[in-house]
């Protein structure tokens, strides 16, 4: 599958011309226009497809590995430090209100570690929240969807059964279930199960998918669904994958997710590197395609957030160019070679010369250092950092956090 450059992206012959025409409509100064576009990359923002805020705890969970399924996971998780540490702020007592203001602390937390990987946007597979919750966050956290956590679980943290939870989408907000994670019989069962329950339809997108045959994947790509592919988190609870190349071949749409850190990698850029380690063969092009285009196809959003418009851009993530390739580029990027991250105009993250540049209000915003660099960003992460601390009583490091 060659996924061609184009307008996503700004490709090498393009990456003057495309940083013109936006920096030029906000920099009056020429030496300033300069300096901006001098070995520099332009992208839409990434999209993390799947995460749980409110677990990005370390270090991760799981003494038993590799497990038959995540389902034996959860249970032995329960067991682990970073569950008993973590759940000092957050005790789960069935309610899963996320917006009350410890587990928003914890979820906060979790959103960063997209913002600082170059996401503007991470699907945060939970019950829905009130909008209050979205809204207290330094990005999109997307809010549009139905869930339901599992076929064999149900939807034990909150919400409606599948069938009721698909009938809310009404067709057009995703249906979010994690589905066949493991490689047992039980596992294996779970996609003719939701099949035969009318759940296969082109606004399903299914986590993970590691037990998926070639033939059900096949069935995915002629419903027009979605598969949401966490490597990292599967290597680490299961040690396998999906058939990523089964899926490639039927041309089903799919997209990448982080997972929490509780078995996950350190951020979106990790999962692209986990990638390139265990599947060499598949092209850095494509791998952008999937944290863009097919995700904003698999979660429904609206088609503003899936390419770069240089003449109207409310969504930029403006990179330094170290790899002179700009999607193999993506391997390089960290919080630290973020030159501006815009998402909805609003700028989220960036290098703090920007800030009078762009006008910004001081008070909606931190600064600190990574590497050589000083840098803005929304919101104070460094604050909630600092509240963890005080209650834990000792400093707690969270490798997502550039400071």
């Amino acid at each position: 599958m060659n996924i061609k450059p184009s307008i996503s992206v700004i490709s090498p012959d393009r990456v003057e011309q495309g940083i013109d025409l936006f920096l030029s409509g906000i920099l009056a100064d020429s030496e300033q226009l300069r300096h901006q576009q001098k070995a520099a990359v332009a992208y839409v923002p990434l999209i993390n497809s799947h995460d749980h805020l409110i677990g990005n705890w370390v270090p991760r969970a799981g003494d038993k590995r590799p497990y038959l399924n995540s389902h034996i996971w959860v249970e032995d998780m329960k067991n682990s430090f970073a569950y008993h540490e973590r759940n000092i702020f957050w005790i789960n007592d069935g309610s899963f209100r996320l917006h009350e203001p410890s587990s928003l602390l914890l979820a906060q937390l979790g959103a960063y570690k997209s913002l600082f990987s170059g996401c503007g946007i991470v699907q945060d597979h939970a019950p829905v929240q009130i909008k209050e919750y979205y809204e207290a966050m330094p990005i999109i956290v997307s809010s549009g969807f139905r869930q339901c956590h599992s076929i064999t679980l149900g939807n034990w943290w909150g919400g409606e059964s599948p069938e009721k939870e698909m009938e809310l989408s009404k067709g057009k907000l995703p249906f979010i279930i994690h589905l066949g994670e493991g490689k047992d019989g039980i596992t294996k069962a779970e996609f003719t199960e939701l099949n035969n329950r009318g759940l296969l339809r082109d606004n399903t997108l299914m986590i993970h998918g590691i037990a998926f045959t070639e033939d059900e994947i096949a069935a995915i790509a002629k419903a027009g669904a979605s598969v949401c592919w966490c490597p990292s988190s599967n290597y680490y609870l299961i040690g396998e994958t999906l058939k990523i190349d089964a899926v490639r071949k039927h041309q089903a749409n799919v997209c990448i997710g982080t997972d929490s850190t509780m078995t996950g990698g350190t951020n979106l850029i990790a999962e692209l590197l986990c990638i390139k380690e265990h599947h060499p063969h598949i092209p850095a092009s494509e791998l952008y395609r999937m944290v863009t285009q097919n995700a904003v196809q698999a979660l429904k959003l609206p088609q503003r957030y899936s390419s770069l418009n240089p003449e109207e851009c409310q969504n930029l993530l403006l990179t330094d160019l170290s790899e002179k390739d700009p999607f193999e580029n993506l391997y390089t990027l960290e919080a630290a070679t973020i030159r501006l991250l815009i998402v909805d105009s609003i700028p989220r993250f960036g290098d703090s010369e920007w800030m009078d540049i762009l006008g910004l209000k001081e008070d909606k915003y931190t600064l600190f250092r990574t590497g050589t660099r000083e840098k803005f960003v929304l919101g104070d992460p460094i604050d909630l950092n600092d509240q963890i601390d005080y209650v834990l009583g000792y400093h707690k490091d969270f490798p997502y956090l550039p400071f």
